[in-house]
């Protein structure tokens, strides 16, 4: 199933991290994490995302829709996204993150 998401999105993750600094940014990115994680499993699932979603500002979201954000990240075919996986996946769909300015933090880091 091949779902069509298109949806707006401004990349804030370059002034973030040039704002917070490489620690600060990668605390925020896990209180993020924690924002939309289901509670008693540690992971962010279907259920929790679901949930959250309007958190967001992705109200209209489709259920097909959010099991392909899932489905994206999930590394380890569990159908959920844990804390590392959500990370990778943040920093894949922010190519500001990517540029030759950002790289040596990546490295620094050893994140991806």
């Amino acid at each position: 199933m091949e779902v069509d998401i298109a949806v707006d999105f401004e990349d804030y993750f370059p002034s973030m991290l040039e704002r917070l600094g490489t620690e600060g940014f990668i605390g925020e990115l896990c209180n993020g994490f924690r924002l939309l994680m289901d509670g008693e499993r540690g992971l962010i699932t279907f259920e929790s995302l679901k949930r959250n979603i309007i958190l967001l500002g992705l109200n209209d979201m489709r259920d097909e829709e959010i099991v392909c954000m899932l489905s994206e990240g999930d590394m380890d075919g569990d159908g959920a996204l844990n804390q590392v996986e959500f990370c990778i996946l943040m920093f894949r769909l922010s190519p500001g993150l990517m540029d030759n300015g950002s790289k040596q933090w990546v490295e620094e880091y050893d994140v991806i």
